[in-house]
């Protein structure tokens, strides 16, 4: 693998939509010798096998991106926007580099959080401050496949119009991050690889990975040996199946994320094809115009759901302003009586009166 030409190493950051295999490919990179800085978060029911994520890595990105707000998913055009004001502020910058500065005498640091895109410029500005060569693996899933794994992960127990409204929302928000991943990299190094590659043949997708990005692995993976990878990675548990008639979605939002999906692919071989950013220039100005006939029809169902939880919201104030009140009444009540009594209590001891 090709040798660190970079005087401190690098920073590969991991990226990609939720449920896209970045937890597999981290755990992957970093059997093969990269270093995650601890701690890490903690594994549970939704990933059983681990995040491989530094908790200061996804604490930062979560302060930083709670500010506007911007979620991981989002739909919103103008959230990369947003994101990259609040990242400019020059003390987000200096703490990023403190901490990276902390990493010294790891060469290759491995950062995964599915939020890394939206901030990519403090991140270019930090790496370049302390030595480090930033670099972008991106990890690919077709987006019906992601919709499905999110759904089943966490929408089981809620309604179908819920679970329709969300998947339109998902998809949407798969487009709006492949935009914005796309023009955040570009720039420099990056590698895109698919998740059913990984799973098929790690070997082979994390070599090209390897070499794109310049890594250096504790391994040759041209060979045949066994590495703790193969333990690691278990290919029975996928099970490829792409299919639109499981989504309910309209027919433009699925013909510009199937169009999408070709692009993105065409960086897995090519990564630094111009081609691609030029019509995803095209595709994010008819993504936004969609995206804004979206906000219109939705405004009345909107403003009348605010409405509804001013509403909401006054009358249950209203019931525990009552409830207090109530309860304050009492409370004088049971202080005048028992003033009484002790005033009549002290005027029988002061006259040697007895009850």
């Amino acid at each position: 693998m090709t040798s660190l030409d970079n005087a401190a190493g690098r920073v590969v950051l991991v990226t990609g939509s939720g449920r896209s295999g970045t937890s597999t490919v981290a755990g992957a990179l970093e059997r093969l010798g990269l270093h995650i800085p601890p701690p890490l978060i903690e594994a549970d029911e939704t990933n059983p096998r681990g995040f491989y994520e530094s908790k200061w890595v996804i604490d930062f990105h979560k302060e930083l991106l709670n500010r506007v707000p911007v979620r991981t998913i989002d739909t919103r055009p103008e959230a990369a926007a947003l994101a990259a004001g609040v990242a400019a502020d020059p003390d987000v910058r200096r703490t990023l580099v403190t901490w990276l500065r902390e990493q010294a005498g790891h060469p290759q640091l491995l950062l995964k959080d599915p939020r890394a895109f939206w901030v990519h410029d403090v991140w270019r500005g930090a790496a370049a401050e302390t030595g480090r060569e930033l670099t972008f693996l991106t990890m690919l899933r077709h987006p019906v496949e992601v919709a499905k794994s999110r759904d089943t992960a966490y929408l089981g127990d809620q309604t179908d119009e819920f679970r329709r409204q969300r998947a339109t929302a998902n998809i949407a928000a798969w487009c709006n991050a492949a935009f914005e991943t796309e023009i955040a990299t570009r720039d420099g190094r990056r590698a895109m690889v698919r998740y059913a590659d990984l799973l098929a043949d790690w070997r082979t997708a994390l070599r090209r990975a390897g070499e794109q990005l310049g890594l250096d692995y504790n391994a040759d993976l041209t060979a045949d040996g066994h590495h703790a990878v193969d333990d690691f990675i278990d290919a029975k548990l996928y099970r490829s199946h792409i299919s639109w008639d499981e989504i309910d979605v309209s027919a433009d939002l699925r013909a510009m994320a199937d169009r999408t999906w070709e692009l993105m692919n065409h960086l897995v071989d090519e990564p630094q094809d111009a081609t691609v950013g030029e019509e995803f220039a095209a595709m994010r100005l008819d993504y936004a115009k969609a995206h804004d006939y979206a906000v219109a029809i939705a405004t009345d169902h909107t403003k009348a759901r605010e409405a509804h939880v001013r509403r909401t919201v006054k009358a249950n104030m209203a019931r525990e302003y009552a409830r207090e009140l109530k309860a304050l009444r009492a409370r004088i009540a049971e202080l005048e009586t028992a003033a009484a009594a002790s005033a009549d209590t002290g005027g029988r001891k002061l006259f040697g009166r007895k009850g």
